[in-house]
């Protein structure tokens, strides 16, 4: 399979037909959602579609961030470490802020994989965005609004 290729259209289909799925379950009323955390899990869907997985893994604590500052914290100001563990109501956010650190700030000494890597990585890695996206969802519908 040649990973930089487009999806076929089956593929694509079959992705978009899960998140969907995945947010009419995830729903349960009226929520207040962020406008900017729902313009970014939208691109996160695509990424997601497209089989980009170490972008829906960046992008998902982006969307759980701003989901959670604007609608749960409304502060600025604080730590996005702070303000996951404070107000995501669920498991694991830990491991997902510190794995999309781990893909966006490189150490040197001790890299988390290579390009070859990568390749060789693509189960494991839609393991790990299909996790990433399920918690963004639960973040997005974790409190319903008034």
């Amino acid at each position: 399979m040649d990973f930089l290729e487009y999806p076929n259209k089956e593929s694509w289909q079959k992705r978009r037909d899960w998140v969907d799925k995945e947010l009419m379950d995830g729903e349960r009323g009226c929520h207040f959602l962020s406008d900017h955390a729902v313009a970014l899990f939208l691109d996160m869907q695509v990424a997601y579609c497209s089989g980009a997985w170490i972008s829906v893994i960046v992008m998902s604590v982006s969307v759980i961030d701003a989901h959670l500052r604007e609608t749960e914290a409304m502060d600025n100001n604080i730590g996005t470490a702070r303000l996951l563990s404070t107000y995501y109501e669920g498991e694991d956010i830990d491991w997902l802020r510190q794995l999309r650190n781990r893909y966006v700030h490189n150490n040197l000494d001790r890299p988390l994989f290579g390009m070859n890597d990568w390749f060789d990585s693509q189960v494991e890695l839609e393991a790990k965005a299909t996790k990433a996206i399920k918690m963004a969802i639960n973040a997005v519908f974790q409190n319903p609004g008034v």
